[in-house]
């Protein structure tokens, strides 16, 4: 055989090679990181509708806000879709993450929530009252807190507002702040809580029926799928969107969840 033939036949063989790694890459699931709960029940049914249009996906539950993001970061997840966009910029801010939203999924309107009581106005004065304690998910509640009429936040304190932005608080409420999956759990010990809709649900609690109060629906906290910005217009970013912002999973949402969760797309 002759250089000329070597070459061909070693170029031949690379090309096979290349083409085989190539559909083994396809082959290979997306790894996609949600929280428990409707996060992933919902993901488990975009699993579905995906696997039409050839994309494969692993569905990988989380039980906090925090790791879904450092695995995203790391490379250990190809996706996730657990949080809000304020959440998102406060962890890129904070943690220099490389992460970027691609399109929405759902709204979880946050409720507030008591076993002692069975509305706002019930509140005893230096009432014990649940906060998540991470910026974003707090100055939401505190948010909703006002929006009830319970506290007034200082001028400007905007989406990230903390208990020390809190200017007026006429039922002299004692603020606990605690992990967000824990305060469903927290629920005995507390007066009332804020509790994130997703770990709600995870409770069994049901926010149309057991929640005192509810946020309205237009908020800026519908929920979205981050990627790591260097994967943002890759073809299966835009399949796995058009699978989750199909109109069967529209339906799922409606009619598993009955109005506690929202089609935010």
């Amino acid at each position: 055989m002759n250089k000329r033939s070597l070459l061909q036949s070693a170029l031949a063989l690379a090309l096979a090679a290349g083409f085989t790694a190539g559909a083994l890459a396809q082959d290979k699931p997306l790894k996609i990181g949600v929280t428990a709960g409707p996060h992933a029940q919902i993901f488990e049914q975009v699993k579905k509708v995906a696997e039409k249009d050839g994309l494969k996906i692993q569905v990988i539950e989380f039980s906090d806000y925090v790791q879904p993001n450092a695995a995203l970061a790391a490379g250990d997840l190809d996706a996730n879709a657990y949080q809000h966009q304020p959440y998102l910029d406060a962890q890129v801010k904070d943690r220099g993450y490389k992460i970027v939203s691609v399109g929405y999924t759902v709204n979880f309107p946050m409720g507030l929530y008591s076993k002692k009581v069975k509305g706002l106005n019930e509140l005893k004065e230096g009432a014990r009252f649940g906060l998540p304690n991470d910026p974003t998910n707090g100055g939401r509640a505190l948010l909703l807190l006002q929006d009830k009429g319970l506290i007034k936040l200082k001028e400007g304190a905007g989406l990230k507002a903390t208990p020390l932005d809190v200017v007026s608080n006429p039922k002299k409420l004692k603020f606990v702040e605690l992990d967000a999956a824990q305060l469903p759990r927290s629920l005995d010990d507390l007066d009332a809580s804020a509790v994130n809709t997703n770990f709600a649900i995870s409770a069994g609690l049901n926010p149309v029926k057991d929640a005192i109060a509810l946020e309205s629906a237009k908020s800026p906290y519908v929920n979205l799928i981050a990627v790591r910005e260097a994967d943002k217009s890759k073809p299966w970013v835009a399949k796995l969107l058009k699978a989750y912002q199909s109109e069967e999973i529209r339906k799922f949402i409606e009619v598993e969840f009955k109005g506690s969760v929202l089609p935010g797309f």
